[in-house]
């Protein structure tokens, strides 16, 4: 069977350009289940069981691969990379996809681009058999009759394309499931093994079993996957990012513990400079916990910092709505010390952040598909009434988040951290009204 062979980025990636989100994983099923539809294998890097570097089987697909697609989407440069080896190993056969905002960095006027909109969590259904009734006739009219289309071989016509060891162009087995081991008597699988149900899990196979976990809030399970992903892709931001949540959400050995550990994964990431909005959520998450445990007002200011940039840069409900607790939180301090100015500097900034908050999320409501992203954005727009003082507004998403069918734990988060905020606001006024 011919084989494909897909370049792209795995989970959830940030277009820098705009600060969208994309979810590219969903993209790759798409892609996937078109390729396989035209009657070809499908693989994606991370899919594919090796042991040692990944570059090995990475580099043999891109030369070999009857056919691949490169999906340029969030600007990846390490796709831009791999299909630029691509149109250095092989003349035709190749695709290019990208988001329908991806505007290219350089030149690429004479290389043809198939573009699909992207929701960000997700591709719309209707675009998604949209984009895979092109891919197939796409693949069967390349694969039956291939065309130059790499710009080395369309420039430079008389360049032959290499050669590995005497084959020519021999397609890539791609390993299906791997062959159970022979388990001695006595031996228990690893603890990777018997999460998964499979002995040698490709990248893909844990990191989607790691999410499943997570969403099951089984952080300490997550938390083992994820740390065998990240040996094998350890520059991957969205695996960084997983595993810092895990960890600091596994709450093991200890409270503290977790977090600190948490801290010391997601430097690799540089938090303290990066304009990655996620991972600015992440730290500004971990240091709020931080203050919570300790009462640091050094960790209360490194939460502040990263939500407020990410929430700058994102100009999303999550970094917002934290910025404004927060800045309350300061505010009360503040208050507290006897510093006037800075408390009334803080309130009046929090409740500019919840203006904004309001304005971003608010057309979320109707748009999202998601059940649980949808009820998230109701509990934003619910607390940030709160905290502006609109009774009837509070009122209304108050009444919409209790008709929604979602876990208990969610619900009581959200009306929580509503108690949390309302105590809060209250000391505030009264100390204002003290030291007046």
């Amino acid at each position: 069977m011919k084989q494909c062979f897909v370049i792209q980025g795995y989970g959830k990636k940030i277009d820098y350009t705009n600060g969208r989100e994309l979810d590219l994983d969903a993209s790759y099923e798409i892609i996937k289940t078109a390729v396989e539809s035209a009657g070809l294998e499908c693989v994606r890097a991370d899919e594919i069981v090796h042991s040692g570097t990944i570059d090995v089987p990475m580099y043999e697909r891109l030369l070999n691969a009857d056919l691949v697609i490169a999906d340029l989407s969030t600007y990846n440069v390490n796709a831009a990379f791999e299909l630029g080896v691509r149109y250095a190993l092989r003349p035709h056969t190749t695709i290019v996809l990208a988001e329908e905002q991806f505007k290219s960095p350089f030149d690429m006027s004479h290389i043809v681009i198939r573009r699909y909109k992207h929701l960000g969590e997700e591709v719309g259904y209707k675009e998604a058999r949209r984009l895979m009734k092109e891919l197939q006739e796409a693949i069967k009219q390349i694969i039956g009759n291939p065309v130059t289309d790499s710009p080395v071989y369309t420039y430079l016509p008389q360049l032959k394309p290499p050669q590995l060891s005497s084959q020519l162009f021999k397609s890539v087995a791609i390993p299906s499931a791997p062959k159970p081991s022979i388990t001695l008597a006595g031996v228990s699988p690893s603890p990777v093994a018997q999460i998964v149900g499979e002995d040698n899990p490709s990248a893909k196979t844990m990191l989607d079993k790691a999410m499943e976990r997570i969403k099951n809030d089984d952080f300490s399970s997550a938390r083992l996957l994820l740390q065998e992903v990240n040996k094998m892709r350890p520059d991957d931001s969205f695996v960084v990012q997983q595993l810092a949540l895990a960890t600091y959400k596994s709450k093991q050995p200890s409270v503290l513990e977790a977090l600190g550990a948490a801290c010391e994964i997601l430097k690799v990431l540089t938090p303290e400079t990066s304009n990655n909005p996620e991972t600015l959520g992440l730290w500004g998450a971990i240091h709020k916990r931080m203050w919570e445990e300790c009462d640091r007002s050094e960790c209360l200011e490194k939460s502040i910092s990263a939500y407020e940039r990410g929430f700058y840069i994102k100009q999303d409900h999550y970094n917002g709505i934290n910025l404004a607790y927060l800045l309350n939180q300061r505010a009360l301090h503040a208050m507290q010390d006897g510093n006037c100015e800075e408390a009334l500097a803080d309130f009046v900034q929090a409740k500019r952040v919840r203006k904004d908050v309001i304005r971003f999320a608010s057309p979320l409501v109707d748009k999202l598909e998601d059940k649980h992203g949808r009820y998230w954005v109701i509990a934003t727009l619910f607390e940030a009434a709160i905290g502006l003082g609109d009774k009837q507004a509070a009122a209304k998403w108050d009444a919409q988040a209790k008709a929604m069918d979602v876990p208990n734990w969610m619900q009581q988060t959200r009306e929580t951290q509503a108690i949390k905020l309302k105590d809060l606001l209250t000391q505030y006024v009264e100390l204002t009204n003290n030291n007046n």
